[in-house]
């Protein structure tokens, strides 16, 4: 914009996770059985890479290697308060003791959004339940975003997506990785783009334009991924578009 430098832009990563060294694993912070990292991906090699690319600073997600325990990553943003914001992961356990948890952690914690893997939901069950309801209502009441990641593709969620935007209004949503999109290659894969594409009918949703090796059918630099920007920017705009690694 004319009058703004270079100089005082910040780049702002959407996406990242922190995950403990093994060390620390066995010290302090545990990762959860059978999800134990095969990278490394602690604090100090994050902030040296986003330095490297000129990141100012991250939106840390909650990693499933330490599932509901957020002691890791409460950890990394008291220590970098300036750096980094925190997405929490949603617990949605029958028993309703992830919405304490999540008002315990946007805030105690200062987390500033939240996480809806819907793999986690009981067997059967869905994001719509009464649970499901409970902590999508909570997060807007207590103006978190709640970011949905759809790993099997958004199809055979988009009818719950609807549901919650449809009844909770006032609760803004992410799309994580576009909703795990790929170039669409036939009708069946057309038809999860567009259904992806007309959520951007309702004006809380937003999309992350994030983790293209998950999206790209091809090798670095994944250029097709950029029919699937254009796309997504002509029905959402760019202003509910943010980037991510």
């Amino acid at each position: 914009m004319a009058g703004v430098s270079a100089s005082t832009c910040k780049v702002i990563d959407s996406h990242l996770h922190v995950w403990a060294t093994p060390q620390q694993a066995k010290e302090e912070y545990p990762y959860f059985p059978g999800l134990e990292p095969t990278l490394p991906g602690d604090d100090d090699l994050l902030l040296q890479c986003m330095s490297e690319a000129g990141v100012d600073g991250a939106l840390l997600v909650q990693p499933r290697n330490h599932m509901f325990d957020h002691s890791l990553v409460t950890s990394v943003l008291k220590k970098y308060p300036s750096k980094f914001i925190g997405c929490c992961l949603a617990n949605p356990a029958d028993d309703g003791s992830g919405i304490k948890q999540l008002e315990h952690l946007i805030v105690q914690e200062k987390f500033r959004a939240v996480r809806f893997n819907p793999t986690l939901w009981p067997s059967g069950q869905k994001m719509t339940n009464e649970v499901g309801r409970s902590l999508f209502s909570k997060a807007g009441e207590l103006g978190a975003p709640v970011a949905i990641q759809t790993a099997e593709g958004i199809g055979p969620y988009i009818q719950e997506i609807e549901e919650l935007c449809r009844d909770y209004p006032a609760t803004t949503v992410i799309l994580d990785h576009m909703a795990f999109c790929k170039p669409p290659m036939n009708d069946e894969e057309e038809k999860a783009f567009s259904s992806f594409l007309n959520l951007s009918r309702f004006p809380q949703v937003y999309v992350k334009f994030s983790a293209l090796f998950r999206l790209t059918r091809e090798a670095y630099p994944y250029e097709d991924t950029a029919q699937l920007l254009s796309r997504a920017i002509s029905h959402y705009g760019a202003s509910r578009i943010m980037w991510g690694r």
